[in-house]
């Protein structure tokens, strides 16, 4: 944390200036903007599942294509599009 005290006879200008220069020197900002996207990693659990998800949805659609119930819509270049979450 950054703590920046008023000199006598500083202007707020000049204080949020010194503070500002504080605070960059502190590393405070870079590391809040690294850690501002961090995607935690899946647990082993969490991908296991994932996997068997993919596979059972491809399963029911290769079935599908196979009996002919599937509209255009879901064909795209022969890849199968599923949602991201479980």
């Amino acid at each position: 944390m950054v703590e920046v005290r008023k000199k006598e006879n500083e202007n707020a200008e000049s204080l949020l200036r010194r503070f500002s220069r504080h605070w960059q020197a502190s590393g405070i900002g870079v590391r809040s903007r690294k850690n501002r996207f961090f995607v935690k990693d899946y647990t082993k659990r969490e991908k296991r599942l994932r996997a068997l998800y993919r596979e059972k949805k491809r399963k029911e659609y290769e079935k599908l294509a196979k009996l002919g119930k599937l509209e255009e819509e879901h064909f795209r270049k022969g890849k199968i599009y599923q949602r991201r979450s479980l």
